[in-house]
Order: structure tokens, then C-alpha cells, then sequence
């Protein structure tokens, strides 16, 4: 076995009895979803895989619990992330990521804080780590998910478009709040549709 495999199954064991079942069983699945994404893309399998394999490495606790990790190891969380904390397991799991993982490398833990808000000009590791989250096969909620599932292995862009667009939708049809970075992510990707018309 490779160093690579060895800790990737290490992540795995260590996840396996952190997150809920289910959470595990998304993990898995996303990062499944990241390396057939990567191989598509001709990006890093393994990068892809760990990424995936992470994203969700936060979110063993409640919100309120997170937000108190995260103001307890110094992780900055803005005035909107405070007020409405669904999101903030991306930043303390970028956190756990580093510290407790050991990951080094900026790509992956950027994908890993920006796999729940998006952001403009994402790298294409943040981009398949955000859609791999979104189409997983587990998923099953957004009535869009066949065409979205089909459209990102032709697109990453416009399939970012279509996932910001459906969940801006989403939002506002709940009364829901919306990440300032994922507004300004909508705005980027619905500019590269329309340069695309």
C-alpha cells in the first residue's frame, strides 16, 4: 500500500467514529464524486479525494457548538456567519483540517472553507469539492439534480452557475440568509453564463 492510501484510510477510520453514519456515508460519497470529477478534469485524484473526504470533517456538532469552537481556537467568523452558523463548520473544519489532520496544502483547505458559500473565480479543486457536495448520490432534494449531475462533467463553471442559482432561489423562497461571498459567487458565475450566451 501507498503512503498516500495508508492515510487516506486513516482519515477515513478517524472520520468513521467522529461524524454520525450518515455524515460518514456523505464524506464517502463526495469523495468518490470528487475523484470521478478530477479525472474528468485531469486534476489530482488524490487531492481531490482528500478534499472531498474532509469538507464535512466540522460538522460533528450543533451550530452553536461550532461557533464556540471556532471562538475558541481564533477562527474568524464574520457578523452574518454569527447570525445565521449553518455554514461555519467549513471554517472550523478548514481549522481541523490543519490542526488536527495535519493537511498542508492551500488548495485543499481552501476547498474545504469554501465548499458551503462558494466564492468568484474558485480554483477548479474548490469548484469540483462545492458540486461534488451538491450531486453526491445520496442526495436526493434539489428537483434539478439529474441535469445538474449531467452537466457537471461538461461544465464546472455553468454548473456553478446553476447550483448558486437554484440555491439563491431556494433562499429567498424560505427567507433564508445568504452569505455575502455567495452572493458575490452568484454574481462572477452569472456573469461567465451570460459571456457564455
Amino acid at each position: 500500500m501507498t503512503e498516500a492510501l495508508n492515510l487516506i484510510l486513516s482519515y477515513r477510520k478517524n472520520l468513521e467514529m467522529k461524524l454520525d453514519p450518515m455524515r460518514y456515508e456523505h464524506s464517502l460519497s463526495v469523495s468518490f464524486t470528487c475523484i470521478n470529477l478530477a479525472m474528468r478534469y485531469g486534476y489530482d485524484l488524490e487531492k481531490a479525494e482528500v478534499a472531498g473526504l474532509l469538507h464535512d470533517c466540522g460538522k460533528r456538532y450543533s451550530d452553536d457548538i461550532i461557533l464556540k469552537k471556532c471562538k475558541k481556537h481564533g477562527i474568524a467568523v464574520s457578523p452574518e456567519e454569527e447570525e445565521a452558523p449553518a455554514v461555519l463548520h467549513a471554517n472550523y473544519g478548514t481549522w481541523l483540517a490543519k490542526h488536527k489532520y495535519g493537511i498542508s496544502d492551500p488548495e485543499i483547505l481552501s476547498a474545504i472553507l469554501y465548499h458551503t458559500t462558494g466564492k468568484p473565480e474558485m480554483s477548479v479543486l474548490e469548484k469540483i469539492v462545492y458540486i461534488a457536495d451538491y450531486i453526491e448520490p445520496r442526495r436526493n432534494k434539489a428537483s434539478n439534480l439529474p441535469e445538474i449531475r449531467k452537466l457537471a462533467f461538461e461544465d464546472l463553471d455553468e454548473t456553478m452557475y446553476q447550483i448558486l442559482r437554484s440555491t439563491l432561489m431556494y433562499l429567498k423562497k424560505k427567507g433564508g440568509k445568504l452569505e455575502p461571498i455567495t452572493e458575490k459567487a452568484y454574481e462572477y458565475y452569472n456573469q461567465l453564463h451570460k459571456c457564455s450566451l
